[in-house]
């Protein structure tokens, strides 16, 4: 079978199913079956699939038609400038997530030596960007989850920012090492009752670990604030990333704990996204 039937069936298939990206979605499906990056599959229509490879194709293509994330399928997520690895039951990068990495860039243009801690890591995408960015920064990153910890180490390797940061599994509450000039968190905000309207590609395949923030959506923001009260120095930033809704009620929390709030700033779509306190 030529490339170009194989990705025109499944087009079909995704577009049947609503996939709004269905076309995307199926090239870079393509360009994991056959170990070839898309430009090569636009400019190799013609050229046949091997059976296995076809195979596989249409396997990823049927759980893709179901709702899975195509991060977990290609097991790669762009995020800020780079490529992250991805695995399953680790929260994919959002792009609105980026707006914590440009504050931190911004407010430490002319610091050297920052040590940061980023509660919650993840894929370590926020951490690591930093890191990226400035060759003087050293982090910590810590994480209740063993698959994320295990996908932080291996994109720390690969981004070759190794040697300057140390992740620990941990929950907030346990955590106590070290004073930070900076801490910065994407916890989970998302109201419990609010879970079930989520997306189904998220809802059904996300960890809801890294979504949950409780009855209110605050539950996770509150520890995370109550504990960086301690880890941080005197005139050190925490800045987090929130819900929409959230602004005045993590403003007083911040206040309650002898933060005072800098700034809020918004996301692409003019919604309250993240907001930047430093403490007293």
């Amino acid at each position: 079978m030529k490339l170009e039937v194989a990705i025109d069936k499944a087009f079909k298939e995704l577009k049947k199913r609503n996939i709004k990206t269905a076309m995307l979605d199926t090239e870079l499906l393509m360009s994991k079956a056959i170990n070839k990056d898309r430009e090569f599959i636009i400019l190799n229509l013609k050229n046949e699939i091997d059976e296995k490879d076809y195979q596989y194709f249409q396997k990823m293509i049927n759980e893709r038609s179901k709702g899975k994330p195509i991060a977990y399928l290609t097991n790669k997520k762009f995020f800020w400038k780079y490529e992250f690895d991805i695995v399953e039951n680790v929260l994919i990068p959002r792009p609105d997530t980026e707006i914590l990495v440009e504050q931190v860039l911004n407010i430490y243009k002319n610091k050297n030596k920052i040590n940061f801690l980023d509660i919650g890591t993840g894929s370590g995408c926020i951490l690591l960007s930093i890191l990226k960015e400035r060759k003087d920064f050293f982090a910590t990153g810590i994480d209740i989850s063993d698959d994320a910890i295990k996908i932080c180490k291996i994109n720390a390797y690969k981004l070759g920012v190794k040697n300057r940061v140390k992740f620990f599994k941990s929950d907030i509450d346990n955590f106590s090492n070290g004073k930070y000039d900076l801490i910065i968190s994407n916890p989970p905000y998302i109201k419990n009752l609010d879970l079930k309207c989520l997306e189904k590609d998220v809802i059904n395949f996300e960890p809801k670990l890294a979504l949950n923030g409780g009855l209110e959506g605050i539950t996770e923001i509150k520890k995370v604030i109550n504990k960086s009260a301690k880890l941080i120095k005197k005139n050190g930033k925490l800045i987090l990333e929130i819900a929409f809704n959230q602004k005045e009620k993590v403003r007083q929390l911040l206040i309650n704990n002898g933060f005072y709030v800098n700034m809020v700033i918004k996301d692409l779509a003019k919604n309250d996204r993240c907001i930047v306190s430093t403490k007293k």
